[in-house]
């Protein structure tokens, strides 16, 4: 029995009036778990220890129910599933899940419904086949020009290494020749950042001169419709830091900057451009029917920028619940539509209460 089937044997055996909406600890739980309270639902949350008091503790009102396990990998465990199970659980991925329960597990082990698809999920990893590169540019969706070796580079690029210490975050450096490549290579070898390995294997990217907008949408299967819950920004460390300092001071410091990302701002966008935001929304959302179906479902984000000729061009997709939870209070596009402020932990919600009332539950997740 494929994956498939084994979720609708599973949806069958739940009672749809005793659903819980469940998140792994870290990422956006807390708007998840809030956008469910919001909508009636009963939340369960699983903790790694040491890592559960955010959630156990001081936003213990938005849980119900807590799973506590040793490390997060643990959630493919059998006894994990069934105690999931049991609670008639409806999972929403984020990338913290992605990344620690790992692709093949979710696929072929983790039998609870998920609001999403598990086969998308893979597709954030610029090393897959058929990876979110391949999809935006069979999408038709402006993207950068990327490199494939450094002696290539002829413009301003930005190059995306894994960290040496936390594979799950990037060391990003910044090269407009061959011979600064190397050189802000071997500074952050030297200072134990990354690897030679890792940068092997590297992403070396053209640096889209713009505004940056990460776009962030939910896709309904229900009524083929997209939402454009809002836009952010990311706030990342060391470099906000050092971009607070003088120029002439950035310059003495002569330090490997790191881009990790630490927090978010809400924006909101120029309304004559909203058009071309959506339309990228829709050629992302018709190439996932065709190549992963059943396709997108429910949230996703499209990150890029806004060029000095206004063309929206995309460097990075989340296929899961993008970490943004300023996009509820900051953003006006989800009360232009439904008259109040909706953020994406709400929406997804709304959209599971919606598919059981319609009997319709299967076609939301996977």
């Amino acid at each position: 029995m494929n994956m498939q089937n084994k979720i609708k044997q599973v949806l069958t055996d739940y009672n749809p009036q005793e659903i819980y909406i469940g998140v792994l600890g870290s990422h956006s739980a807390l708007e998840i778990a809030s956008g469910a309270k919001q909508e009636g639902f009963k939340t369960v949350v699983i903790c790694q220890n040491g890592r559960e008091k955010t959630y156990a503790r001081y936003y213990r009102n938005i849980f119900d129910k807590f799973i506590f396990l040793d490390k997060f990998q643990d959630i493919t465990k059998p006894q994990t599933i069934e105690e999931l199970q049991n609670l008639n659980t409806i999972f929403i991925p984020n990338r913290s899940f992605s990344v620690y329960a790992g692709y093949d597990a979710i696929e072929t082990k983790f039998t609870i419904p998920l609001m999403g698809n598990r086969y998308l999920l893979k597709t954030e990893e610029r090393t897959a086949p058929q990876n979110q590169l391949w999809l935006l540019k069979e999408a038709g969706i402006q993207i950068p020009k990327t490199f494939k070796s450094p002696k290539d580079i002829d413009r301003p690029t930005i190059i995306k290494v894994p960290e040496k210490n936390r594979s799950i975050e990037r060391a990003f450096f910044y090269a407009s020749s061959p011979q600064e490549y190397e050189k802000e290579a071997e500074k952050r070898i030297k200072a134990g950042i990354i690897t030679a390995e890792a940068l092997s294997q590297s992403i070396i990217e053209e640096y889209v001169l713009g505004a940056k907008f990460n776009a962030n949408y939910f896709y309904s299967p229900l009524n083929d419709d997209i939402d454009l819950l809002g836009f952010d920004r990311r706030i990342q460390t060391d470099l906000d830091g050092i971009l607070d300092l003088p120029a002439r001071e950035q310059l003495e410091l002569n330090l490997a900057v790191q881009n990790i990302e630490i927090g978010h701002l809400g924006v909101t966008m120029r309304e004559s451009q909203l058009e071309k935001i959506f339309e990228a929304a829709e050629r992302w959302v018709q190439i996932c029917r065709k190549e992963f179906p059943p396709g997108m479902i429910g949230l996703f984000a499209l990150q890029g920028a806004v060029t000095k000729d206004l063309q929206f061009r995309v460097f990075d997709v989340s296929p899961r619940v993008p970490g943004c939870p300023c996009v509820d209070p900051t953003s006006p596009y989800m009360k232009y539509k439904y008259g109040t402020e909706i953020g994406p932990g709400k929406r997804v919600a709304m959209e599971i209460k919606r598919a059981i009332r319609k009997y319709r539950l299967s076609e939301v997740v996977t």
